[in-house]
């Protein structure tokens, strides 16, 4: 097997002759070499290896021997585990292994098995897996728990001096239909001028949590809340994340306030900052509002009544900011995601198409206008700040988009070193409802950098703006919890110079470790998104659907299937009616007799023909390939069409992943 090393700019090529031993994630020492006229590396030294755990499935061979095969395909060894050190688990078992032993030039690396998860079909295992594959901590520190719970379940008198008031308000809060975490609240209302007076409420988790303290240092150590189908690991312990920072109704809760006035043209001209107390009137999800402005669903109006004029209001300053922002450039990515329905076991029922509907434009919508006020006054005021930035695409990355879209008769229609964001949103605009649509926009995203965190802003391209940051979620994500401190500090003047230059050295890595902790926490959530996916299709072998191309390798297509949102692989050997090449900036592979074209985006019909659930893998086949093969009496397999993958065209992305628009 061959690898790839990340030295921070491109990856270099490691032939797998060359790894040294070196496992998935090692920090290493890497020569590079020039091998016909390509740059390649040959691993020196490994300096320091990345995990001394695997996750994997436990077998004992016919010599008796156990050992653990690995679940991470990226982990391209086993590991033994000699008698005694087995911790009890049957073969067939997923387990996890501790490496006490690293491999050497004539062995493999050994270890023991610390942990006996259960077999694979069991409910919850394989979520259970993915936690400890990414090493995602999923127990509360005991001291962080005895804390949240030391503050109580309601707020005290004394929290609510000196804040402004706001429960006379009518207040709501609008989430999903199983969401227990509330950080955000909403309040509107009309201004003599026509302005609208918008506040933005959100959950005053610095309040409570005080820098340096076990909550803290437990909450910078996950940085984020992850998300599974079936649970969630939050970010602080349930005394805090659902009970005293959740904006639940007909309770008091303590918020920092973000009051804006938008005019008709969706400018904001003016704004305010408080500390302040609510209390919701309504937890509203995004269905009943929904229900209630677009369907007109009588039933849900009557109910709700007392609250129409509000979430009228609310649709006629979406409406306004949504133009506004626009206007000046912003890019919305508005590909279809999919939703699990699951059984009580934790099993997948079906796949469905992820509604978002207007009430989560709605709310999408506020929470941008927020981000953005605050990072303005903190990027104004001089002081240290933590802002979202999302960078200008690669140029290179830009030209090779730039052609695949002039291949479909469209383009950016300017240089690459000039692009802006308007440039791709005009482009979506003029291919909207169109069947080139979907593959221009795919790889649009694909060409877009990953938004981060940062010390220094160098603005939010996706969203066309100067200066963003994150404010809105401090329950799930902690650089939301510094940014509401460097607010509070700011407005009350209480950064000393020594403050600064604390901020100044700590924030940049604050920065780092968040963004890394995103990434991890991501890539968690798709990977057990996909392995759900992929045991839903174990029943299904032989079944033929609809999909799409979502990616062009030399090794074959990824296609996902319209139905069920499932991506699999049609391998290039299966493709034997033909010699197919890869034309890069096409992105297509071309029949070299036949002259069949298979570009990204194309709708293709497919036969599931394998699933393999322990290594989440959906095999694929063309059914009018599968079909003229059969018919000449040929196998589905081409030596021609064999070729050693170097990865997918234009950046792609990995198997499984769920795209996400760069917020």
């Amino acid at each position: 097997p061959d690898g790839r090393v990340e030295p921070g700019g491109e990856d270099i090529f490691v032939a797998g002759v060359n790894l040294q031993q070196a496992m998935h994630g090692d920090r290493v020492t890497v020569r590079v070499e020039r091998v016909e006229g390509k740059a390649e590396g040959r691993i020196v030294r490994v300096l320091e290896r990345a995990n001394d755990e695997l996750v994997g499935c436990y077998h004992v061979d016919e010599s008796g021997a156990g050992y653990v095969a690995p679940l991470d395909p990226r982990v391209m060894t086993s590991v033994h585990v000699p008698s005694g050190t087995t911790g009890g688990a049957k073969p067939g078992q997923m387990v996890v292994a501790r490496i006490e032993d690293w491999p050497t030039p004539t062995s493999g690396p050994a270890g023991r098995i610390t942990e006996v998860i259960g077999a694979l079909e069991d409910p919850g295992v394989d979520t259970e897996l993915i936690i400890r594959q990414y090493r995602l901590p999923h127990v509360h520190d005991p001291d962080a728990v005895a804390e949240a719970e030391r503050l109580g379940a309601e707020i005290a008198a004394r929290d609510v001096v000196g804040r402004t008031d706001f429960r006379p308000l009518a207040t709501v809060t609008i989430d999903g239909d199983t969401a227990r975490d509330f950080d955000d609240a909403i309040t509107l209302q009309t201004l003599p001028n026509g302005h609208h007076w918008l506040g933005v409420h959100i959950a005053d988790v610095a309040h409570y949590v005080v820098e340096g303290t076990a909550l803290d240092e437990c909450a910078y150590e996950r940085s984020t809340s992850v998300y599974f189908p079936e649970r969630a690991l939050h970010m602080f312990p349930e005394a805090l994340a659902t009970g005293l920072c959740s904006l639940k109704p007909g309770v008091d809760r303590l918020v920092q306030s973000c009051f804006m006035e938008v005019d008709r043209r969706g400018r904001v001209v003016r704004y305010e900052f408080h500390d302040g107390v609510i209390r919701s009137d309504a937890r509203m999800t995004y269905t009943e509002v929904n229900a209630i402005l677009t369907q007109r669903d009588q039933i849900a109006r009557r109910k709700h009544a007392p609250l129409i004029a509000l979430f009228e209001s609310m649709e006629t300053v979406y409406r306004r900011l949504h133009a506004r922002r626009l206007q000046r450039g912003s890019i919305d990515f508005d590909l279809k995601a999919s939703q699990l329905v699951l059984d009580e076991s934790g099993m997948v029922e079906d796949i469905v198409a992820a509604d978002r509907n207007l009430a989560h434009r709605i709310i999408e919508e506020f929470m941008l206008v927020a981000n953005e006020t605050v990072a303005g006054y903190l990027r104004d005021s001089g002081a240290p700040a933590l802002f979202r930035v999302h960078p200008k695409p690669d140029q290179a990355k830009v030209d090779d988009f730039d052609t695949f879209a002039r291949t479909l008769g469209q383009g950016l229609g300017t240089p690459a070193n000039r692009v802006r964001p308007w440039h791709f949103q005009r482009l979506l605009k003029r291919l909207r409802g169109r069947p080139e649509e979907r593959p221009v926009a795919l790889l649009m995203l694909r060409t877009m950098q990953k938004a981060q965190y940062d010390a220094v802003n160098v603005g939010h391209f996706g969203l066309a703006s100067k200066t963003y940051t994150h404010f809105t979620s401090p329950i799930r994500r902690y650089p939301d919890l510094v940014v509401h401190r460097l607010l509070r500090e700011r407005r009350m003047a209480n950064l000393s110079q020594q403050r600064v230059e604390a901020l100044a050295d700590a924030l940049p890595e604050i920065g780092r470790h968040t963004s890394a902790m995103e990434r991890r926490a991501e890539e968690a959530e798709r990977a057990i998104v996909h392995w759900k996916k992929v045991r839903f299709m174990a029943d299904k072998v032989g079944d033929e659907y609809t999909g799409y191309v979502t990616g062009v390798t030399g090794f074959g297509l990824f296609v996902e299937l319209t139905d069920h949102f499932v991506e699999g692989l049609v391998h290039i050997s299966t493709m034997a009616d033909d010699y197919y090449r890869l034309l890069g900036a096409e992105h297509a592979l071309l029949g070299e007799n036949t002259g069949k074209r298979y570009r990204l985006g194309d709708t293709v019909l497919v036969r599931v023909m394998q699933v393999d659930t322990l290594r989440r893998q959906v095999d694929l086949g063309l059914v009018e390939i599968l079909e003229t093969v059969m018919g000449s009496g040929r196998k589905c397999s081409s030596k021609r069409n064999q070729v050693v993958p170097r990865g997918r065209i234009g950046g792609g992305t990995r198997r499984g992943r769920r795209e996400r628009r760069p917020r």
